[in-house]
């Protein structure tokens, strides 16, 4: 006896779990230098590291997002606990920041808006968005929505206490 559907063709669509337009379709040329940041792309990864001899030049994915003004990460800090800690808060969030974006030049922070009650804080990745709201949280605990968009590659964070 046949199971139903035995037999049959089923053509599927081989769909990739993440589309990202900033992330490079082809591996680069080692070395390879961001002419804005200065980042070199060597050993498969973007680095600060300076490179050694002549270099392929290319605008990072990071550049690249900050110049269409595309962010990846959107982080919104609103309540009075953070206008009666705002520089504290900021600090910490410049502090995650430069650690995160010592280790991957990538991951920066695109621009800090002031809006009505908070501030709007915007990222090159989600990795940067998601770390400092983690860090929000671990310092002063308080609320924390965490919304990532289609296939992952954006996140929108918002916090408040």
């Amino acid at each position: 006896m046949m199971s139903m559907g035995a037999g049959k063709r089923r053509d599927r669509l081989i769909q990739d779990k993440r589309h990202d337009v900033y992330q490079e379709k082809e591996k680069l040329p080692e070395p390879t230098r961001c002419p804005r940041c200065g980042a070199v792309f060597m050993q498969g990864r973007w680095t600060w590291n300076t490179a050694e001899g002549k270099a392929h030049e290319t605008v990072c994915p990071a550049c690249r997002r900050i110049s269409d003004n595309l962010p990846a990460g959107h982080i919104e800090l609103k309540g009075e606990f953070f206008a009666a800690h705002r520089d504290e808060i900021m600090n910490l969030v410049h502090n995650v920041e430069s650690q995160e974006k010592s280790l991957h030049p990538l991951e920066r922070i695109m621009a800090v808006t002031e809006e009505k009650g908070g501030v709007a804080i915007t990222t090159t990745g989600v990795h940067l968005a998601r770390g400092i709201g983690d860090a929000l949280s671990r310092a002063w605990k308080g609320e924390r929505s965490l919304h990532y968009g289609e296939a992952e590659t954006s996140v929108r964070i918002l916090w408040s206490r």
